[in-house]
């Protein structure tokens, strides 16, 4: 499942809508691992929606209890998203958020080696992923947003399925049509909710070899951490 994906630039933001009037003061890594902020659009309940930075992963390792083993929630799976604790709430209160990315990452092992692929569209230079979000209240009265992203089975998807290892079961994430994005933010239902999460037509997507960038140039990326 994905775990590392390219957010847009903040200059590429002008015409998405609830984006174009960023604050000046917002900046985001150029690649988003766990724990690292990145923008999203969030359902705020008033039928618009709103443009805020959020930690990726719904369950930030800071709000990891003392003596609890740290587990991943990057990916929240279609099957069980009413049942898993880290993304029921969320799920059940239709805190639905679309993720703006460039293209996300995959191991690809058809050389017989982990080779890392981008994947993006054909067409589009951006794209947006479903998941769901949750707040954090603060000490100081201020309140923090993580998120989540949604996937479903891939095994005959004939472009994600040929990511990861031979006997994984594949997956892929929830990529929404442009013209879906204000439907899925607006759901009423969670039936409504499920219709959405459906396979992107391969032939509109591309993949390519990506090797990863170094740790010197991630680490010396501002702003790494939300929390």
């Amino acid at each position: 499942m994905c775990v590392n994906y390219r957010p847009p630039t903040p200059e590429q933001f002008g015409t998405l809508g609830a984006f174009s009037d960023l604050p000046a003061d917002w900046r985001w890594p150029e690649e988003t691992w766990k724990d690292y902020a990145a923008p999203i659009l969030r359902s705020a309940g008033d039928g618009r929606p709103r443009a805020c930075l959020a930690s990726y992963g719904m369950v930030p390792r800071r709000a990891i209890a003392p003596g609890i083993k740290p587990f991943d929630t990057m990916n929240a799976r279609a099957e069980s998203l009413g049942e898993r604790r880290s993304f029921a709430p969320a799920w059940r209160r239709l805190q639905l958020c679309a993720v703006p990315m460039a293209w996300f990452y995959e191991p690809c092992y058809e050389s017989g080696r982990a080779v890392r692929h981008a994947i993006g569209m054909r067409d589009e230079p951006l794209f947006f992923v479903a998941g769901l979000w949750r707040d954090w209240p603060e000490a100081d009265g201020s309140v923090q947003f993580s998120f989540t992203q949604i996937t479903i089975n891939a095994d005959e998807h004939p472009l994600m399925r040929r990511m990861h290892k031979p006997d994984d079961e594949k997956r892929s994430l929830v990529i929404l049509p442009h013209d879906e994005v204000d439907g899925w933010l607006a759901c009423t239902d969670t039936g409504m909710a499920r219709s959405f999460l459906r396979h992107f037509p391969a032939q509109r997507m591309r993949d390519w070899p990506a090797p990863a960038a170094s740790r010197k140039v991630l680490e010396s990326s501002p702003n790494l951490e939300l929390f």
